[in-house]
């Protein structure tokens, strides 16, 4: 029987049956989008009905224990649905296809009935933005009054109760398509030019399906998923799929509601020295020196405001997005967006020009047409060619071209972005 609360505002709010699963998953195969969709599958064969889509909510890209994307599945039902088999099926699938032999998969369930609450919310945001421990989540999720189910170390419930408290104001579809289990581990056969005309005609309701040659809607992991293709509307993506001409069996697909592309991880810091290692920002401040790129392709400089400074990493998998930070200077003022990682490095996800310093100070040109060398600290220019020598130390400012755009952002390619970043084609930048 449903259970209403009443409030003097005479709002009535209802509670659901949710369920949470995470960390099933390894870096060698599975993946807790298809266990979800398999179990979905049940749930049809059982006559249970899900509310909504169901949802997949990713969690701080800089987890230490995360498995694979740190993502977690929750599902909603009303309370009126046979809640003891659906807890039964999704106990029996996960004991089925979680990866256990990884050390790292951890898998935890998740079930709680009840309004979503601020504390829960709180503890999605906390689970989003920074670290959470086992321990925490298991407190947490007794004092709320959830029935929680630990595999191995059990890490799982800790994106489970995420997964399921997350709110979803910004969010967009994901359209998830499985493979034949006898074509797991090999190389994924879709049609290029079918991928380039659904792009094409769908966009930029779907994004970030190719980048050149590379087709971004394929995973490069031995996973189940053949394609995954984002999108503002679950609509869009039905018609996407009927574009896309897989050249292998699709076993099963299904669409996930999602907070993928939202950056729902980025906070909003006031100042460098506020940042936390592991967590990710936004952040203004002013370029301290040239970028410079050191051996395998990373590229650094040092962003620094009134409270500190940070080193800044563009790295080789963002390929040209690094000829863009290169044409940083001193002086130039910018807005990142990215996290501070393993070594305290600002990863970059992509940056808003402020204010550039269109100005370089070189040192005086002699009346003789040759650029004066310093005659020693305090002792001014003398000129090389001629013999001339002028008394000031000041250098004198020269206007410059410059080919970045106050103004504009700049982001990293689709092939190395995060699974949260917001793309340049989904922000209002009117």
């Amino acid at each position: 029987m449903e259970i209403l609360y009443f409030y003097s505002s005479s709002v009535i709010i209802m509670d659901y049956f949710y369920i949470g699963i995470d960390d099933t998953d390894s870096p060698d195969g599975m993946c807790t989008t298809f266990l979800a969709s398999s179990i979905l599958n049940e749930f049809e064969r059982s006559n249970i009905k899900i509310i909504d889509y169901p949802r997949l909510i990713r969690l701080n890209p800089f987890a230490r224990f995360k498995t694979r994307g740190n993502g977690g599945v929750s599902f909603k039902l009303d309370i009126d649905e046979d809640t003891d088999l659906a807890k039964e099926i999704v106990l029996g699938y996960v004991r089925e296809l979680s990866m256990f032999d990884c050390d790292n998969t951890n898998p935890g369930v998740v079930f709680y009935e009840g309004e979503i609450t601020e504390e829960m919310v709180d503890y999605a945001f906390k689970a989003i933005y920074s670290i959470i421990t086992i321990e925490e989540a298991e407190e947490f999720a007794n004092h709320i009054g959830a029935e929680i189910y630990k595999f191995k170390k059990g890490r799982g419930i800790i994106g489970s109760i995420a997964a399921i408290s997350c709110p979803l104001e910004d969010y967009t579809y994901e359209l998830l398509a499985y493979r034949e289990p006898s074509r797991y581990g090999t190389l994924r056969n879709i049609d290029y030019d079918s991928v380039v005309r659904m792009d094409k005609e769908t966009y930029p309701e779907t994004f970030e399906n190719i980048d050149g040659k590379y087709l971004a809607i394929e995973p490069k992991t031995p996973c189940p998923v053949l394609y995954g293709i984002r999108s503002n509307s679950p609509e869009v993506l039905e018609k996407a799929r009927e574009m896309v001409i897989p050249n292998e069996t699709i076993a099963d697909s299904c669409i996930f509601k999602t907070n993928q592309h939202t950056d729902m991880h980025i906070q909003n810091a006031d100042r460098i020295s506020d940042m936390k290692q592991y967590s990710c920002y936004r952040i203004r401040g002013t370029v301290k020196e040239r970028p410079h790129i050191i051996e395998g392709g990373h590229m650094f400089f040092t962003l620094y405001d009134d409270s500190g400074e940070i080193e800044c990493g563009a790295y080789e998998p963002t390929k040209d997005f690094r000829k863009i930070v290169a044409k940083l200077r001193e002086g130039d003022v910018i807005e990142l967006y990215g996290g501070i990682g393993e070594q305290n490095t600002f990863n970059i996800e992509k940056f808003q020009v402020i204010k550039l310093n269109e100005f370089v100070y070189r040192n005086p040109v002699c009346g003789c047409g040759k650029r004066m060398s310093s005659a020693g600290r305090g002792k001014g220019f003398k000129c090389k060619s001629c013999g001339k020598r002028i008394e000031s130390d000041e250098k004198v400012p020269e206007k410059i071209d410059r080919t970045l755009i106050n103004g504009k952002f700049y982001e990293t390619p689709v092939s190395a972005r995060r699974h949260l970043s917001k793309p340049l084609i989904r922000m209002d930048l009117d």
